[in-house]
């Protein structure tokens, strides 16, 4: 099969690029167009592969999409390029508005044009798998249930507005234009290669340096936590084997407070490299709370029931051993972090957003 996955540099597109590379005989061409979040140097262990193509360029640009659809000729498109960090779509919506909503509309145009230019049979087999989040849907009570595939839409910020609006494109191509396509809505993400303005990645990386571990309001904020690879491996399990025009839900079965999350990555730390900073014996220490953000939903939760019982797939790892293999990967890869916070992975200085 011939993956273009767009997004591909950023964290979750990445894994799931080193997942086909290193786990299958499929090809892939990554279509990124490089922004603050998006690293080429997390695909150099499969970036020397002939079933590898790498294209810097913008989702917006129909001309470039056009070209990349006749000539790499995919099977499967997996549109991952999206803006996605909910404090800078506070700050300047436009380029979530831009990328998250228009993008993915010149991304479906191409590929229905694409689409109608095929034979039956790969016509047939062609599928557009949208990348959702889970942050359409709004937010939970804490003593309310779960979202599901048919729970109404209530975005609350920016970003997860702009996410609601391309899923909601994406299912007027199916229905209009008879479009295969499939939609994935998941949890809270985290693993290695994961930039440092989201929670877990900074706290990580602040503890070794002493630096405050900013806590927005209390604390109290539930997630459901999703180890990245178990997302990347139900990402390619749903495009080679979901119902066209359905939509699943990805979950990782792990709701937990984020003062929690911060708390256990603390102690993980504690035991894997030990504070050598004067004055602080262990790093929860370094916990301050901050102003909350604007909108803050309070809680997330995801039903996984679907894609399991239909498609038989589960996460393998528990918060526990992700949480810890992701301590011990960013303790094990200092040159990827330090080449992140310095800027020197997209040649020019950039501040780190602590979120």
């Amino acid at each position: 099969m011939k993956f273009l996955i767009t997004g591909g540099a950023g964290f979750i597109g990445s894994t799931v690029i080193r997942n086909i590379i290193n786990n299958t005989s499929d090809s892939v061409l990554n279509l990124d167009k490089l922004t603050y979040a998006g690293n080429i140097e997390s695909l150099a262990d499969v970036s020397g592969s002939r079933r590898y193509e790498f294209v810097r360029g913008d989702v917006c640009d129909r001309a470039l999409l056009g070209n990349i659809f006749a000539r790499f000729k995919p099977d499967i498109v997996m549109h991952l390029a999206a803006e996605s960090h909910v404090d800078r779509s506070i700050d300047g919506p436009g380029e979530f508005i831009q990328t998250n909503i228009v993008g993915t509309y010149a991304l479906l145009e191409e590929a229905r044009n694409y689409w109608l230019s095929l034979n039956d049979k790969k016509k047939q087999n062609f599928r557009f798998h949208h990348v959702s989040t889970d942050e359409v849907y709004g937010d939970l009570e804490v003593d309310e249930g779960l979202f599901n595939e048919e729970t109404s839409y209530a975005p609350s910020s920016p970003y997860s507005a702009s996410k609601a609006s391309s899923d909601h494109l994406v299912r007027a191509w199916h229905r209009t234009y008879k479009l295969p396509t499939l939609i994935t809505n998941c949890s809270n993400n985290y693993g290695p290669y994961q930039f440092p303005e989201k929670l877990i990645p900074l706290i990580i990386l602040n503890a070794l340096e002493g630096k405050d571990l900013p806590i927005y309001g209390n604390g109290k904020q539930i997630r459901d936590w999703l180890y990245v690879d178990d997302h990347a491996r139900a990402l390619l399990h749903v495009a080679f084997y979901g119902e066209v025009g359905e939509t699943y839900n990805i979950g990782g079965h792990n709701e937990i407070k984020n003062i929690d999350v911060v708390k256990t990555a603390c102690s993980i730390l504690d035991e894997l490299s030990p504070s050598r900073i004067d004055g602080i014996d262990k790093y929860e220490q370094l916990i301050v709370y901050v102003a909350d953000r604007a909108g803050h939903d309070r809680r997330y939760a995801i039903d996984a029931t679907k894609i399991a019982n239909e498609l038989s797939w589960t996460p393998d790892e528990s918060f526990e051993t992700g949480i810890r293999k992701t301590v011990q990967w960013y303790l094990e890869n200092s040159i990827w972090c330090n080449r992140i916070k310095d800027a020197s992975y997209q040649g020019e200085r950039l501040g780190v957003i602590e979120s």
